[in-house]
């Protein structure tokens, strides 16, 4: 094992595939952010809400008011220095630092894409992405290096392999193959495409795509790995990406993982792309100082490692959590759990003041805003957090021993809505924690499946 792991680390790859990583994915983050500021989000998802919902254990993090728009020019600035290679150590480490603060100043904008770039951009804080084609190897020839250790390029392939097979994996349930859902849903508002509204339609579409979706993302991988099947395998990546984007509201996530998949080809074709572009810009071709491989960084392989190994147990962290996981989402988040719920709810909150019997009804609409109480009264530990907002807001005009119960119904995937949290809870007195929240009421139905 150790003469395999030995052999292993000592193997080589060229530059140029996490050079033109580097490119597509900086190019990528720049359009996505400059998106994100055209279209007024920044002033909507986190300057005009009153309240925001932290995630557990980030509570200090906070949206910085007008300033937060700093934080996205500081991303759209760092984008830009990662695709040209400038700084490209300072750039990426600011990128992920800013970026990461933003995922995690609200977790109603939650969405495995923005995830999976951040675990892209941590990867990157470790791996000599501008060893090539950048401003830093032409500015300073001694960084300029052909070849790089093999486990640079691996660990992003290990990353996507991850994303992809475990999706896969998450579609392996009843709702997703027997009833076709949420896809029976969501495929038919696609009315009015031309050609395909009428199709989206057809019932027998619905488990085409449902099943098509899953063998998709459980082969894709294997296919882009395997150099036979691998223009195959890409071109299913455009077309399913494509065709994806244009049936639902998700961003340029398509389009990331696109040119993401480019990362599976050998090292001729990004040679290729790098001569292409040097000779449309202009660029004049350098020596390259650097031949052989240096040493493995000890520290950076084992900070690699164990990330992708956390990346491979978090996902089933749901096994430790008895009752249905889409109903309590208990261990839902961060697993690559993509697109498999549709679900609805009602929470009307009450708010007693003990001392002295009194007691109101809440309106959300004075705290929240429509998008997070749509969030909210679907997610258990939205409620608590937001049951706890209610009892200190109350408690800070002058209230005493204030208490909180929710009456809440949620319905899932076309299911008739059913009661959420237990009513006679006090939930200003529940702890919010990763253990089991023995307020949420039992799903009345069966949801087989990983």
């Amino acid at each position: 094992m150790e003469t395999y792991f030995n052999t292993y680390f000592s193997k080589e790859t060229k530059t140029a595939n996490l050079a033109v990583f580097r490119v597509f994915f900086g190019i990528m983050m720049f359009f996505s952010t400059l998106r994100f500021l055209s279209y007024g989000w920044v002033d909507k998802l986190y300057i005009q809400p009153k309240f925001f919902f932290s995630y557990y254990g980030f509570e200090w993090i906070k949206p910085l008011g007008v300033y937060t728009y700093a934080l996205f020019i500081v991303c759209l600035i760092s984008s830009f220095l990662i695709i040209i290679g400038y700084k490209y150590r300072y750039s990426i480490i600011i990128f992920f630092l800013c970026f990461t603060y933003i995922e995690l100043m609200d977790k109603t904008t939650y969405l495995n894409h923005y995830y999976f770039v951040s675990c892209l951009s941590f990867l990157l804080l470790f791996l000599p992405a501008n060893r090539r084609f950048s401003l830093d190897a032409y500015l300073d020839n001694s960084l300029n290096q052909e070849y790089i250790p093999k486990w640079n390029v691996d660990c992003i392939k290990v990353m996507l392999f991850i994303v992809y097979f475990y999706a896969g994996l998450a579609k392996l349930n009843s709702d997703w193959l027997l009833e076709a859902m949420p896809l029976k849903i969501w495929l038919p508002s696609n009315y009015d495409l031309p050609i395909l509204g009428s199709l989206l339609q057809k019932e027998w579409i619905h488990y085409a795509f449902s099943w098509g979706g899953a063998l998709y993302d459980l082969i894709i991988p294997f296919l882009l790995l395997y150099k036979p099947t691998r223009w195959f395998g890409f071109f299913m990546v455009v077309v399913f990406h494509v065709l994806t984007r244009i049936l639902f509201p998700i961003g340029v996530f398509p389009f990331v993982m696109i040119v993401s998949a480019l990362i599976f080809f050998d090292s001729d074709f990004h040679e290729k792309l790098i001569h292409k572009a040097s000779k449309l810009l202009k660029l004049k071709p350098l020596n390259n100082s650097v031949v052989g491989q240096r040493s493995p960084r000890k520290i950076p392989l084992l900070i690699i490692g164990l990330f992708l190994l956390i990346q491979l147990l978090l996902p089933w962290r749901y096994l430790l959590y008895q009752n249905e996981l889409f109903w309590t989402e208990e261990g839902y988040r961060f697993s690559w759990r993509v697109m498999l719920m549709e679900k609805a709810g009602y929470a009307q909150f009450k708010v007693v003041d003990s001392a002295s019997g009194k007691s109101f009804l809440i309106d959300n609409n004075d705290f929240l805003t429509s998008f997070q109480e749509k969030q909210m009264s679907t997610q258990p530990d939205f409620i608590l957090q937001y049951a706890h907002y209610l009892a200190d807001h109350f408690s800070e005009n002058g209230a005493k021993n204030i208490e909180v119960y929710v009456e809440s119904y949620v319905a899932i995937n076309g299911r008739l809505s059913q009661p959420y949290v237990d009513p006679k809870v006090d939930l200003a007195k529940e702890k919010d924690s990763f253990a089991p929240k023995k307020w949420i009421l039992n799903f009345n139905d069966d949801i087989k499946g990983l």
